[in-house]
């Protein structure tokens, strides 16, 4: 692997680094600042989203012939980093990054010309129906019934942790159709609107004081046939594939731009004079090297024409667990300050003044919101099961 930039690569750096100067407006700027969870709220995800829809950035990893940008690996990768470089919001990756590539490998022609437009525009807002009240990592035992009734199935039942469910108008779900042969045997992925009679969505607020996820309940929900992604009894496949892109992507530069608020925050408080903080900084730079060194090798096999496969959970071990590490540093960098609960000096356009420096506003959140992180997309337990089988073939 190379990883000096050449000109036109280097070219390309500043290209972006100029339109991000020029079009991220700084409320949304604030926004991807004041973010505590996975990805930012609508409010300001959508419009950040319309504005590199407009530019035709939108959704760089996508083939050209659905709307993508026609960009390398390597130009992918640049893109990211300087997003992450300049706090941009986190765009919500349910449609782009996740159903999107599934209803191109999977869907039919018809689901394709529908859907894909309105995801690259941001016009349908998604969320994940997986996991459920104890099917979370042993996703193939979950029971949210999908009865055959002529056209349509009619779901029971009932998911959790659905994140943005309540922002969301349409669901990627994963329902049992079959109680026969292996659990992996009877499950489909279909598409709902979250509009149809039938579904509640109630709120979870988390630890952080975030309402970012949810559970939503079916009451003899009605879902087309014609809403299903693949086979019927066949979801399992297609959820797998889904999950390498969950799993995935990079993660080093915005894990970087983590480290560096923090070495802001320890400079303000003295820490930087301390042995054992500056000790415990220098371990967590030194693992982010080496998650910057498998983010090239995974780039590496996907310029070649690869998915990701097992590898990713090889990245989304290191990169939640690299990211804990850091909140728990911010933790210890803010110290008094980082416990103190002010959700209404975090919000973008607040005119309330924080207590203490204004970057630890958000450390408490954070940390608290990011305990989640190597349990959700597959545990850190079953993220080294896979590449115990499929990457060291043990």
């Amino acid at each position: 692997m190379n990883l000096q930039l050449t000109a036109e690569e280097a070219a390309f750096r500043d290209e972006v680094r100029t339109f991000l100067q020029d079009n991220l407006p700084e409320n949304l700027r604030q926004a991807g600042k004041l973010t505590t969870s996975v990805f930012t709220d609508k409010d300001y995800n959508i419009p950040w989203h319309k504005i590199l829809h407009a530019k035709g950035w939108v959704a760089p990893a996508w083939p050209v012939e659905y709307g993508g940008t026609g960009w390398t690996e390597m130009q992918r990768y640049i893109f990211s980093s300087e997003c992450a470089l300049a706090g941009t919001p986190s765009l919500s990756p349910m449609g782009l990054k996740m159903v999107g590539p599934v209803i191109m490998r999977y869907g039919t022609p018809e689901q394709k010309a529908h859907y894909l437009p309105r995801i690259l525009a941001g016009d349908d807002y998604w969320c994940q129906g997986y996991s459920e009240p104890g099917s979370g990592s042993d996703l193939a035992s979950l029971q949210l019934r999908a009865v055959s009734d002529g056209d349509d199935y009619v779901l029971n039942g009932t998911k959790i942790w659905t994140t943005h469910a309540h922002f969301a108008s349409r669901m990627f779900c994963l329902v049992r159709t079959s109680t026969e042969g292996k659990p992996q045997a009877g499950i489909s992925f279909v598409l709902l609107d979250m509009d149809t009679p039938g579904i509640t969505v109630q709120p979870i607020v988390t630890m952080a004081g975030d309402h970012e996820v949810n559970q939503v309940f079916f009451d003899n929900v009605r879902v087309p046939k014609s809403q299903r992604i693949g086979e019927e009894n066949q979801g399992w496949t297609v959820a797998k594939y889904l999950l390498e892109f969950e799993r995935g992507g990079g993660s080093g530069a915005g894990l970087k731009r983590a480290v560096e608020r923090v070495r802001d925050m320890a400079r303000d408080e003295g820490l930087l004079d301390d042995p054992s903080f500056v000790a415990k900084l220098t371990e967590v730079n030194v693992l982010l090297e080496a998650i910057e060194m498998a983010e090239h090798r995974v780039m590496s096999s996907l310029s070649s024409g690869h998915n990701p496969g097992p590898a990713s959970s090889m990245l989304k071990v290191q990169g939640t667990e690299a990211m804990q590490r850091i909140d728990q540093l911010a933790i210890e960098a803010g110290g008094a300050y980082a416990t103190v609960d002010q959700p209404k000096a975090r919000t973008p356009g607040s005119n309330l003044a924080p207590v203490g420096p204004e970057q630890t506003l958000v450390a408490m959140p954070r940390y608290l919101n990011n305990r989640a992180s190597t349990i959700y997309g597959g545990s850190s337990e079953i993220q080294r099961d896979i590449m115990a089988k499929l990457v060291l073939g043990l």
